[in-house]
């Protein structure tokens, strides 16, 4: 429990910033899984179109920290190859 008004407010900001981080974190995975849903459909179209929606998302997730720089080009980097692959 918080005692003084410094850890009190430490705790009402760690409450609200671990909301936020939650609420974007959910929201990038919602834009993966809309990729993969068009992906696993085998609709190059829409699966183009929802990777394009996709890819400033999980850039300026991963700019902001929410998720490692490194998972961000990788997760992109296999996104895009198996939207080649439907291509192709």
């Amino acid at each position: 429990m918080a005692n003084s008004a410094q850890a009190r407010k430490r705790a009402r900001q760690n409450t609200k910033r671990r909301q936020q981080t939650a609420s974007q974190r959910s929201m990038v995975r919602t834009y993966l899984k809309r990729v993969d849903a068009a992906i696993a459909s085998k609709d190059y179209a829409a699966a183009t179109e929802a990777y394009n929606k996709a890819v400033p998302v999980i850039d300026r997730m991963a700019d902001k920290g929410i998720i490692h720089k490194n998972k961000a080009a990788r997760r992109k980097s296999r996104l895009n190859k198996a939207i080649k692959n439907l291509q192709g």
